[in-house]
């Protein structure tokens, strides 16, 4: 299949990270709630920098100009890139400053330059600067005899250039840099003001105020703001047995990694930034000129700061579990009947319960989990250190690779070791990215087996945002089925058949294609045939070749993918029957769904793997049925209440760009908004039944 068929990964992500953008522009969202996503769009593209930016320059040094699926090469990539980036944060920077920051004004919300700061306000900011800045603050010298600095990766500088005022025996320079300590302080300083006024001033230009302090003797001629995002690759070294030093090796390299980006105020004078690009060895296509201020990504300080319910999201508190509400604990509740959460509509309580009760019960005899993210106070870690207290035979997989997470991930490895438990770190070469938990009860009748299986991570702090799915079962086929996959991720056995789990990097891929394929025999058939498939990503070759084929099979094909979809839908001869739609709303959406209508047998599986060569490839990961009638009820209802989405979803067009749905007299289904609703009211109603108005739920 030809080139023309696949949209290029990066600019998919990009177009992605542009529909995060569109909701902070859209003005039907509440104004802190646009002030967040804007704090998500400078993140996102932070990291994409960091992995993706930094990977394509690795490439291009290395002479791989190997071209993608889409055709284009590493060079043809990176230049396609910096353009549309150039473009988003044109966009970026004149959302903020001509629609954002005047509505915070108006709001009350103001964000002071130094020279707008009242006789008040100054005082104060006297007195903080010499009690909290000054002291932490270390001004570095360029010259002959002081090297340029080390500029941390994400980290805000101040560069001066400075002038002597008067003469002196001792040295001096025309050149310095501040490290701004936005790690350790509020980069949005509160300022005292009026009751019901919000005023803050940014820590740089708190720390421009008082550079004649700090550079006693000097006369300031300019300063201006700069921020580097470095390679954030890691590459563990040395062998299996010393993976966890390997990794802490890692991290250390990592914050010295090579320098990808830089983002400066657009008055930097031309000197300063040519010492800057020689030093750092960048391009100017690397170079990203910014207006009013960097690191947009700190505005997630500014929406925390400022207490205004009427300015955010209507809080949607989880609700309960009714089969654990129900119960008298929660083994009769799973014994009873497969039960399925879905998060952050469910209290992620109920899984976390699941955990310290194991621990806890004196009948339960082991536990057995994986752990890729894991918070930092993470009350799951610290049930499973109880459980190795209490006598339990406990096995955790911990895996150090998770990116950004590896540092918990590894205190939390050393704490499980220090008291007893079986700590592993997955299979080498493999990130081990199923989620899955099994623990083993003494009952009466004998052993019994109770099974956690999710889309998600074992993450209480991520739960509240990401969407997901988790299925509890004391079925003994799933049991039998955990039982193998962790004899597997511990001790290297090789599993026997699963009854339900597909496998990766065993399995999965030949098992969607085998349901894929079936569905297309159907189709020509003329028996049922559809597929609906939500991920987060849909990068796979292979499986979109698959998908083509079966829709020119006839099976009409519904995707619901959030992020990168080289797929191109809706294309004539090609992908007719394939119609693709992304959704971008106040939850992440996380969890992966695929539905085989298979001539009415239907099959619905739940998975920890998005359909793409990472997953499928190089991570272990699972895919599970859901079995019971009345879940498989529920699943449906997701996925059909999102293809009715007409607020928040985006439709993908063939060229991989994407627009939103069209809504006929400003009437519309939120599928978020509709999905709490429906998990409140513990059952199932039909999609169409609900509307909000404008794009806003109506209270």
């Amino acid at each position: 299949m030809n080139s023309d068929a696949f949209v290029n990964r990066e600019l998919s992500w990009l177009e992605f990270n542009r529909r995060v953008l569109e909701e902070a522009q859209d003005p039907s969202v509440p104004l802190l709630e646009r002030v967040k996503f804007l704090a998500i769009f400078s993140s996102n593209l932070d990291e994409f920098f960091m992995i993706r930016v930094a990977a394509l320059k690795r490439r291009i040094a290395a002479g791989d100009q190997a071209a993608g699926p889409d055709g284009m090469s590493s060079t043809e990539t990176l230049s396609a890139v910096a353009a549309r980036v150039h473009e988003l944060v044109d966009e970026q920077h004149r959302c903020f400053l001509e629609e954002i920051q005047p509505l915070l004004a108006a709001e009350g919300i103001s964000l002071l330059r130094p020279k707008e700061a009242s006789d008040e306000q100054q005082r104060f900011l006297e007195d903080y600067f010499r009690r909290m800045l000054l002291p932490v603050l270390t001004p570095l010298a360029v010259d002959p005899g002081h090297p340029f600095p080390y500029l941390g990766n994400r980290s805000l500088c101040l560069v001066a250039s400075i002038r002597a005022a008067v003469p002196s025996v001792l040295p001096h320079s025309t050149l310095s840099v501040i490290h701004i300590p936005s790690q350790v302080l509020p980069r949005f300083v509160p300022l005292p003001d009026a009751p019901g006024k919000h005023s803050f001033m940014l820590l740089e230009d708190v720390i421009r105020l008082h550079l004649p302090t700090i550079y006693n003797g000097y006369e300031i001629v300019s300063s201006h703001a700069i921020r580097v995002t470095r390679d954030a690759y890691l590459q563990p070294r040395g062998g299996r047995e010393d993976l966890l030093v390997s990794i802490e090796e890692s991290l250390r390299e990592r914050r010295l990694g090579t320098a990808v980006r830089l983002q400066h105020d657009g008055d930097l004078p031309p000197d300063i930034l040519a010492t800057l690009l020689e030093e750092l060895e960048l391009s100017p296509e690397d170079l990203f000129e910014g207006e009013g201020f960097a690191a947009f990504s700190d505005l997630f300080q500014l929406y925390t700061a400022v207490d205004a319910p009427r300015l955010k999201d209507r809080s949607l508190p989880p609700h309960p579990v009714p089969a654990f509400e129900t119960a008298a604990d929660m083994w009769s509740a799973i014994r009873a009947s497969d039960v399925l959460v879905h998060h952050p509509y469910h209290t992620f309580d109920a899984v976390t319960r699941f955990v310290v009760e194991a621990a806890t019960d004196p009948k339960v005899l082991a536990i057995k989990m994986t752990l890729y993210r894991v918070s930092p106070a993470s009350p799951i870690a610290h049930a499973l250190r109880t459980a190795v207290e209490n006598g339990k035979e406990v096995a955790v997989l911990v895996e150090l690779q998770a990116r950004f997470d590896e540092e918990a991930n590894i205190r939390w490895a050393r704490a499980l070791e220090e008291v007893g438990a079986h700590v592993v770190y997955g299979l080498a070469g493999f990130k081990t990215h199923c989620k899955a938990c099994l623990v083993v009860r003494q009952e009466a009748d004998g052993i019994r087996r109770y099974c956690h299986l999710a889309t998600g991570n074992y993450n209480v702090r991520t739960a509240t945002t990401y969407e997901d799915l988790g299925l509890f079962t004391s079925r003994e086929s799933f049991g039998e089925d955990l039982t193998e996959l962790f004899n597997l991720l511990t001790g290297y056995t090789r599993p026997h058949k699963f009854h339900h789990l597909l496998l990766a990097p065993r399995d999965l891929r030949e098992g969607l294609i085998e349901r894929i394929r079936r569905e297309s025999e159907h189709a020509r058939g003329g028996r049922p045939a559809r597929i609906i498939a939500k991920m987060n990503g849909l990068l796979d070759r292979r499986l979109i070749e698959e998908l083509y084929e079966a829709s020119q099979a006839g099976v009409s094909i519904d995707l619901i993918v959030r992020g990168m979809c080289a797929l191109r839908p809706e294309v004539p001869g090609l992908s007719d029957n394939i119609r693709c739609i992304s959704i971008v709303d106040r939850f992440l959406e996380h969890a992966r769904i695929f539905y085989f209508a298979n001539a009415g047998a239907e099959e619905y599986l739940l998975a920890s793997a998005d359909w793409m060569p990472r997953n499928l490839d190089r991570r272990v990961e699972i895919t599970f049925p859901i079995l019971d009638p009345a879940l498989q009820t529920q699943v449906r209802t997701v996925l059909d209440v999102q293809l009715a989405d007409t607020v928040k979803a985006r439709r993908i067009l063939p060229d991989g760009s994407s627009v939103r749905l069209q809504v006929d007299g400003g009437l519309g289904l939120r599928s978020q908004e509709r999905l709490y609703e429906i998990t409140g009211a513990a059952g199932v109603v039909p999609a169409a039944s609900v509307l909000v108005d404008g794009g806003r739920e109506i209270d």
